[in-house]
């Protein structure tokens, strides 16, 4: 699905090339005044779990065993506003646009430039003038970066707790990456599903199969995504009308399901993680998303 990946760029790409707002969209201009548009991270394991068509799916696939990561911290790549539900990618209102490089190659997310928050932070602190006047009713967030710790095993019974991080945006620029005390050399470009795992005992990185991460899109059939993206889109709990005389901020929650969210290739059918017996992760996407609108 190479051409899909391309289209992605070259949409996203000419459209900051024709955007009048690039200087002010940054995750936080505090030298602006004014109403504030504020987007916090919120990590729910009990939010429902979706498909990438964005039905809800309770069942783990065949053959996987899964999960509820602890979420320490997220990085995002893109933010836009589409006003309603066959709005296209790209012809909404775009009012971030994380920092890229070609460095590695062909253009990718930078991830030495990208801002990681935690639970409840801001990822998005821009002037609300940077979003057009108009009635928004669905949000698209690109994710690309995850920190979490999960549970596993080695040997019978030592019950183990390990630490995540997953580079989920379509094409990640890495030079290096630190999950606690370890620190992984990449310096290069690493395609979306890319992962490392650091414990105690030992440290490791792979990558999950092209296209095995889950990205929900309730509007698949209105308005796609391209493939190897994490464009993840969300319904706002209500619309979000901007008429440009605001006197207060705008803060939407941006409440993420990681309800099974972590899945690996299940060998032995217990449902639980062991890596060192030759199970490895399949799937780290994120299992909705319902921007909440304060």
């Amino acid at each position: 699905m190479n051409y899909l990946r391309h289209f992605f760029l070259f949409v996203i790409l000419g459209l900051l090339l024709g955007c009048t707002k690039d200087e002010e969209t940054t995750p936080d201009n505090p030298v602006a005044s004014g109403p504030r548009l504020i987007l916090k991270f919120k990590f729910d394991s009990t939010q429902v779990r979706l498909n990438g068509l964005g039905q809800p799916e309770p069942a783990v696939e065949a053959g996987h065993g899964a999960q509820s990561p602890v979420f320490d911290r997220m990085s995002a790549h893109y933010a836009e506003f589409a006003p309603n539900a066959t709005t296209l990618l790209g012809q909404g209102d775009i009012v971030y646009h994380a920092p890229e490089t070609t460095l590695g190659g062909a253009a990718a997310i930078d991830h030495d430039l990208s801002l990681e928050v935690a639970q409840n932070g801001e990822f998005l602190n821009i002037p609300l003038s940077d979003l057009s006047p108009g009635t928004y009713e669905w949000l698209r967030v690109s994710l690309a970066y995850q920190n979490y710790n999960i549970k596993f095993r080695i040997n019978p019974n030592l019950n183990l707790t390990g630490t995540i991080a997953s580079f989920i945006g379509y094409d990640t620029y890495i030079s290096s990456f630190a999950i606690n005390d370890s620190i992984f050399q990449v310096n290069g470009n690493r395609r979306q599903g890319f992962w490392g795992f650091e414990t105690l005992l030992y440290a490791d990185t792979g990558s999950a199969s092209p296209g095995a991460t889950t990205v929900p899109n309730p509007l698949f059939t209105t308005s796609p995504v391209p493939a190897g993206s994490c464009v993840v889109t969300g319904e706002l709990s209500a619309p979000l009308t901007v008429t440009g005389l605001e006197t207060e901020d705008v803060v939407i929650i941006v409440s993420l399901s990681t309800n099974k969210s972590f899945e690996w290739a299940e060998i032995d059918g217990d449902n639980v993680f062991e890596p060192l017996e030759g199970e490895f992760p399949v799937d780290m996407g994120i299992r909705g998303m319902i921007p909440i609108v304060q």
